[in-house]
């Protein structure tokens, strides 16, 4: 995917605002005054609009949030590109994982409660569910889960999710998947291992997850427009649409349906409503003086668990909670979680604790460096009187070299057929149908003298193949990067058919080998 940037600088802008070097030094820890923090959002304002005015995202929507006080609610842009709904504090984003710690905050409530506990194990919980080894399947707690600890790979079933399966029949499939690292000896962040978590905290309820999360959260907290349902999302009528970059444009039109991962990516909101909660998460429970999560259940989400390095743009030591990014950093302590969906979402939530500073920013587009740049030059703001360095600038470069180079690499192995390359076999070599447990059944048809391959439940997707090599072709099955080719390898068998399929798309745990099912 190309990334298009503006070469604009931030300091110009903050000269002209008045807002260099108001403080000599850093207040490292201390707390910030509201008047403070209101000094510094004409700046936040302007750099909001530079990205807009720069093409860095069609939209945007930034809350600001100080002690229990919402301070700035405002949207910039467009909410759909080529049309003329503009971006309001209103207007409704998939937040992809920002959900995280949203749901870790409605686990906490049912903690404090008394419902469940951090440390309750899964097997009591949801008695059906297993991992991979016997051991981890008994002891793994929604503390695991929610710390990504389990051992379960990061990428487990998000594969399945991408051909069609709902979430039963993903979390039911995990038992499958080998672990990628020992039990709580490694951190891998599991979408549907967050995912477990969640719903089988829930269960002792008797409610499903979408209930449970609307009454312990989002109706007691007034959060009006926040739902766990896809459903939900398309009924507003004044919602963002997902963007990419196509041929250097930003183009709209796929859709993420994240329904079967709505714990771990499927929340819907604005930032009216997501200031709500994050004014919920800097009073530790307290919300305009009444006591809504148990203090002591939610302080245990910012516990910082597991080590993850250092953050690679600001250099701050990063830490793992329970749905929470803990980050010590050059402003102190920092809460945080980015949300991204690669057809076309991006977002942050950043608090800073001791300061009761929070902003949350949410976007229409991937990718971009938008929200972490925008919080981060808003914090030099509030903290030192200046922006240090082009936040927006190295974030967005961060995201180009994160996410470019295993597209790239694809279509420079795969973009030209070499210049040996052996004929196929006839192509009812290849047609068939082939299973295995983890990906179910596929069929691979010759359909006016092109093979197709169908996979997913009843069906649910079929892409064309490409031949490029004797018993390899390719499909492409990315929708937010649709030249980006994925190989599909046939093992030949001495009777001159093929005995097996491998789907690279699926095989990023050695799962994605199907045999050929009998006739």
């Amino acid at each position: 995917m190309q990334r298009l940037r503006s070469h604009r600088r931030i300091a110009p802008v903050c000269v002209a605002l008045g807002v260099i070097s108001v403080c000599s030094g850093s207040a490292f820890g201390q707390a910030v005054t509201r008047a403070q923090v209101e000094a510094r959002l004409p700046a936040l304002e302007a750099l909001a609009q530079l990205v807009i005015d720069a093409g860095d995202v069609p939209g945007l929507a930034i809350a600001v949030v100080h002690g229990d006080e919402t301070l700035f609610l405002k949207g910039f842009g467009r909410r759909e590109i080529g049309k003329p709904d503009l971006v309001g504090p209103e207007t409704v984003f998939q937040v992809a994982s920002l959900s995280k710690p949203v749901t870790s905050t409605v686990v906490a409530a049912l903690v404090g409660e008394g419902v469940v506990g951090w440390d309750s194990r899964v097997a009591d919980l949801d008695p059906g569910f297993r991992l991979h080894e016997p051991y981890p399947a008994s002891q793994v707690t929604v503390r695991d889960f929610l710390n990504h600890r389990s051992g379960l790979p990061g990428s487990a079933g998000d594969d399945l999710e991408g051909i069609g399966y709902g979430r039963d029949d993903i979390l039911r499939r995990l038992r499958l998947v080998p672990p990628s690292s020992s039990f709580r000896a490694g951190y891998a962040y599991s979408n549907f291992g967050f995912t477990e978590g969640a719903v089988a905290a829930a269960r002792p309820t008797g409610k499903p997850w979408d209930v449970v999360a609307q009454e312990k959260l989002f109706g007691p907290l007034g959060m009006t427009s926040t739902s766990t349902r896809h459903d939900d999302f398309l009924t507003r009528a004044d919602r963002a649409a997902l963007h990419v970059r196509r041929d250097g444009v930003w183009t709209a039109g796929t859709e993420r349906d994240p329904d079967a991962q709505a714990p771990a990516g499927g929340v819907s909101s604005n930032v009216r409503d997501l200031a709500r909660w994050v004014r919920l998460e800097i009073g530790n429970g307290l919300f305009e003086g009444t006591q809504r999560v148990a203090g002591a259940a939610l302080a245990q989400t910012h516990v910082p668990l597991t080590a993850r390095g250092t953050n690679p743009v600001t250099g701050g030591a990063s830490f793992y909670g329970l749905g929470w990014n803990i980050e010590y950093g050059r402003h102190g302590l920092v809460w945080g979680h980015a949300g991204a969906f690669s057809v076309g979402a991006q977002t942050l939530v950043s608090i800073h604790p001791e300061a009761r500073l929070g902003i949350v920013l949410l976007t229409n587009a991937f990718p971009s460096g938008v929200p972490e740049g925008l919080a981060d030059s808003f914090a030099d703001l509030v903290f030192d009187g200046r922006i240090r360095k082009d936040w927006l600038k190295d974030w967005g470069d961060a995201y180009t070299s994160l996410f470019g180079p295993g597209a790239a690499a694809n279509r420079a192995v795969y973009g030209q057929p070499p210049a040996n390359a052996s004929a196929s076999l006839p192509l009812a070599a290849y047609t068939g149908r082939y299973a295995n447990a983890y990906v179910g059944n596929a069929e691979v048809a010759e359909i006016d003298g092109r093979l197709t391959l169908t996979v997913g439940p009843g069906g649910a997707r079929t892409y064309p193949l490409r031949h490029f090599d004797r018993d390899l072709f390719l499909c492409f099955p990315d929708a937010e990067a649709p030249d980006n080719p994925s190989a599909i390898r046939f093992a030949v068998g001495s009777g001159g058919k093929a005995d097996a399929v491998t789907l690279d798309a699926l095989n990023a745990n050695g799962l994605g080998t199907l045999d050929r099912a009998s006739e």
